[in-house]
């Protein structure tokens, strides 16, 4: 089944590379019972992925279950998952199946496994390992046919550093990981959603679709979108009910985008803190320290020849000629004897040699790509931002 018909059939909207490749992933794992470890920030859909793998695979026909680990609290989530015995615990009037028994043959999709307990994880790694389980409250072990898909919107690594996840289990479910990239990431992505959702929203509440100006989609793309699409489409459906006007502008969808203004990037502060700038913003003071030295180089090359000095034969700078000298005369003009004139001269000097941060980057861009003949990866490892940064630049500036 080629990537369209996946995306039609679950429901997915958008065309994004990274989001296609993660589709690929999951219908070529699909076939196989090994385990796969979803990951991404909350509310990117994680929750297509297990559904798309079990679908495609050859447990299609047995069940899915779906549990969400971080609802379950700690003391009952054993029994949930693996099932007790009468008598097991206080209120454990009668014996119970756990999910892992109850799905033996198709699929179980652990959503949030980051949350899980130490004890729990334990328990995990023994169904990965041989696919047994023991009951709470039993002595016997059952064995298990099952495919596991988990899922986690936490950074495992730091996870595993702080002895909240155990590495040897995050090994066993990551076999395969899947990454879902968020919004933020899917420009291109984010006004399909939007009309999608405001169409959805227009016929269940029986009313006019809800649509955006020209200025009101480039404010949307420019969002960062901290609860990703699942705060995208609250964000259609308030409109959808709220908005008499049904042609929402820039200003009025302002309204709806909480803390819009500590959302973007910012050279200083302002970001917001579910995202990090680190790399960017070390670029851009890279480009400042740059042209604040080329500043330098024209404030003394001009003080040079307000006192008369000759300039430098190795300075790259320009030196100031008149326009049609004379015969016999020195093309070079005493700016000494210009004094009325100083400052303008300066400030001509100035203007002539600084270039914007914009053009500065775009200039560091160039030449740290001719530098290494086109090598992304080298280019962006010099200029200190990440690979996928570096594309975003390439693609913005045109280059």
């Amino acid at each position: 089944m080629n990537i369209q018909a996946i995306k039609q059939r679950f429901s997915i909207i958008g065309n994004d590379p990274t989001l296609n490749r993660s589709l690929e992933k999951a219908t070529r794992v699909a076939p196989t019972d090994i385990s796969v470890l979803v990951t991404g920030e909350s509310g990117v859909g994680k929750e297509s992925i297990p559904k798309i793998i079990h679908a495609l695979s050859h447990r299609k026909h047995a069940k899915y279950i779906a549990v969400n680990c971080g609802a379950i609290p700690e003391g009952t989530i054993d029994s949930e998952l693996f099932g007790h015995e009468k008598g097991s615990f206080t209120g454990a009037t009668t014996a119970r199946k756990g999910y892992f028994e109850v799905a033996d043959g198709g699929t179980i999709f652990l959503d949030e496994v980051g949350e899980l307990p130490l004890t729990t994880q334990v328990r995990l790694l023994r169904v990965l390992e041989n696919g047994e389980f023991i009951k709470v409250g039993s002595s016997n072990v059952q064995k298990t046919d099952i495919r596991v898909v988990a899922a986690t919107n936490l950074e495992m690594d730091k996870a595993i550093n702080k002895g909240k996840f155990r590495e040897d289990l995050y090994y066993r479910l990551s076999t395969i990981e899947i990454n879902i990239p968020p919004l933020r990431e899917r420009k291109d992505d984010i006004h399909l959603l939007f009309r999608k959702f405001a169409s959805d929203f227009a016929q269940k509440y029986h009313m006019p679709t809800i649509r955006l100006t020209e200025d009101a989609i480039q404010l949307l793309n420019r969002y960062s979108f901290p609860g990703n699409i699942r705060q995208l489409r609250n964000i259609a459906e308030q409109l959808s009910i709220i908005e008499t006007e049904r042609t929402i502008n820039s200003t009025r969808l302002k309204e709806y985008l909480p803390n819009y203004n500590s959302q973007l990037p910012s050279l200083v502060s302002g970001q917001s803190a579910e995202f990090d700038y680190t790399a960017e913003r070390e670029m851009m003071y890279n480009v400042i320290l740059e042209l604040r030295k080329e500043l330098d180089e024209v404030k003394h090359l001009t003080m040079n020849l307000l006192t008369g000095k000759e300039a430098s034969t190795n300075s790259t700078l320009p030196r100031i000629y008149k326009e049609e000298p004379k015969e016999n005369e020195d093309t070079f003009i005493d700016i000494s004897k210009k004094t009325e004139n100083e400052n303008d001269i300066f400030e001509e000097i100035v203007e002539e040699n600084q270039l914007t941060l914009q053009d500065q980057e775009i200039t560091m861009i160039k030449r740290s790509l001719q530098k290494h003949q086109g090598k992304r990866k080298l280019a962006a490892k010099e200029l200190g931002i990440s690979e996928r940064t570096l594309y975003r630049k390439i693609k913005q500036y045109d280059l």
